[in-house]
């Protein structure tokens, strides 16, 4: 699950460059987007996103894991923080501001921890979508889903599994680094690495195609649920239904928006990078829309937030209270220096 780096000429002091050799084959690339526009966008979304999460886990640390959605979303806030604190490493890298070793870090640990935490989140997402799916058809159900304890059991194992999957990238990346290596990650592994990594990227699209069924196919199901329960009760204000339905759509709409364009072009990417695009143009374009849906998982880290508000009530709640004591402290700030500047005039 490592980023691919993109050949660019480069020594052990210096790599900025211009241009670059597409892999495989002889097309250049104007690397220009990738090493200032890019750079950029991911600079304002890790400053966007080091506010909301720390935020949120100062909220989420006030409010107890008393029922699995919050434990869930617990994990989510967890795997964004981890997510967000490798994006200042691609920045550097991306924008070769810093010396080629922060590059081969990029390669061997951070964008390791950029898919594994990526993917975590796929993962809770689709067990979020799956827990408002038995909030609905089974609101009292009495089974092991319902409890805190199997979901923090079951949050776990998923840490663990993706982890694990994820570790043989870091040790097979063991190729003594060289400025000359770290052009490209794959450079870094030898033929085992190169095998496994091939292995997880299949399991990693296997793990998206079926998180994106499973969503489509709940969001369905309770849109269907939700209507006939609104032509069941006649109701003339469909209000509750709407949110209801609203706020599972709510799900499927910051699924597909982060996650649905990378792992379209995924597949096309990779035959391109294995010579089975041959056309220069093509390959390029492969290139900037696969960088383009790699920053929109990013920005999962900032759109996830909106799940915290508008699904969580004791989220909401919290928020709300630190409004009402700030703008409480501030109210008290200003009647106290009315009162001091009327003495000060007496």
């Amino acid at each position: 699950m490592n980023a691919t780096i993109d050949p660019s000429n480069m020594n052990t002091s210096n790599y900025n460059s211009n241009l670059s050799t597409s892999s495989p084959g002889k097309c250049l690339r104007n690397t220009q987007i990738t090493q200032v526009v890019f750079p950029v966008l991911y600079t304002f979304l890790f400053v966007i996103s080091m506010g909301l999460n720390s935020l949120a886990i100062r909220i989420f640390s006030q409010i107890p894991s008393n029922s699995t959605f919050n434990v869930f979303l617990k994990n989510i806030v967890a795997a964004d923080f981890f997510m967000t604190l490798t994006l200042p490493f691609k920045i550097l890298s991306d924008s070769q501001l810093a010396p080629w070793q922060v590059r081969w870090f990029v390669c061997r640990f951070s964008s390791v921890v950029f898919y594994f935490t990526m993917y975590v989140s796929i993962i809770l997402l689709g067990l979020i979508s799956f827990d408002r799916f038995l909030k609905i058809t089974r609101p009292f159900g009495k089974s092991c889903l319902h409890k805190t304890g199997f979901s923090k059991f079951l949050s776990v194992v998923i840490w663990v599994i993706m982890f694990l999957l994820s570790l043989p990238n870091m040790i097979l990346s063991n190729k003594e680094p060289t400025a000359e290596l770290v052009r490209k990650c794959a450079h870094l592994k030898g033929p085992a690495g190169i095998t496994w990594h091939a292995i997880l990227n299949y399991i990693c699209q296997f793990i998206f195609w079926v998180v994106c069924i499973i969503v489509v196919v709940l969001y369905t199901i309770i849109s269907k649920k939700v209507y006939e329960s609104y032509v069941r009760s006649k109701s003339k204000d469909g209000q509750t239904q709407r949110k209801t339905k609203a706020k599972v759509l709510l799900i499927v709409v910051v699924f597909f928006t982060c996650f649905a364009l990378f792992h379209f072009v995924r597949l096309p990417y990779t035959f391109s990078q294995m010579g089975k695009v041959r056309d220069c143009r093509t390959q390029n374009m492969l290139y900037y829309i696969k960088e383009t849906g790699l920053w929109l998982c990013a920005s999962n880290t900032c759109l996830d937030p909106l799940l915290y508000i508008f699904l969580c009530k004791a989220f909401r709640s919290k928020i709300c209270k630190k409004r009402k004591d700030r703008a409480n402290i501030m109210m008290t700030l200003r009647t106290t220096q009315s009162t001091i500047n009327e003495d000060q005039m007496t």
